[in-house]
């Protein structure tokens, strides 16, 4: 694997330029349509598929290939939904977001509950239950701000995985130039 990404450190980089540029597009400007975000994250997703399934397949004789081919699929197909329903899509993530915010807090609340008679501090696991109820009904209640709020954070992780994605590219290109080629004689 190891072996892989040492040879195609610069698709790493390129996914991680990509990325940073996502990110700062979605923070410079938020007051875009939520539809033209919706279809670059598409954009983003079909390009980042591609470049895993491309190289995937350069290396499928190699270990856990699969597991490139596997996510670079997942990333075409999310972008492809993605262009085909954009407004749908923007909403759905939404309430996925919300949905899970509220259940999280429930069972964080339960567990509270339930442990208050064998940890002490179960108060703080209680108030991080209540904590996430309100941001999903704030999401639900509110999803024009909600989606802006979660279009800001999208922002912040694209640029701090790309920012990671260019550093680990960094680190292979150093280890590709350290591994031995193999010539024939």
């Amino acid at each position: 694997m190891l072996t892989l990404l040492s040879r195609n450190w610069w698709l790493v980089a390129l996914r991680g330029v990509i990325a940073i540029l996502f990110g700062l597009l979605a923070l410079l400007f938020p007051g875009i349509a939520l539809s033209s975000f919706v279809l670059l994250f598409g954009a983003y997703a079909i390009i980042d598929g591609a470049a895993a399934v491309w190289t995937s397949i350069q290396h499928r004789t190699e270990q856990g290939w699969w597991l490139h081919l596997l996510e670079g699929f997942v990333s075409v197909i999310a972008g492809i939904v993605a262009f085909i329903y954009p407004g749908i899509t923007a909403l759905v993530l939404l309430y996925v977001i919300a949905f899970w915010a509220i259940m999280t807090g429930v069972f964080e609340l339960l567990a509270a509950i339930r442990l208050r008679k064998e940890i002490q501090g179960e108060f703080w696991m209680g108030l991080s239950g209540i904590i996430s109820i309100v941001f999903g009904v704030l999401l639900i209640a509110a999803p024009g701000a909600g989606i802006l709020a979660v279009l800001t954070l999208v922002g912040v992780y694209a640029i701090a995985f790309g920012v990671f994605l260019i550093m680990l590219s960094l680190r292979l290109r150093s280890h590709g130039t350290k591994t031995p080629t193999h010539t024939m004689a």
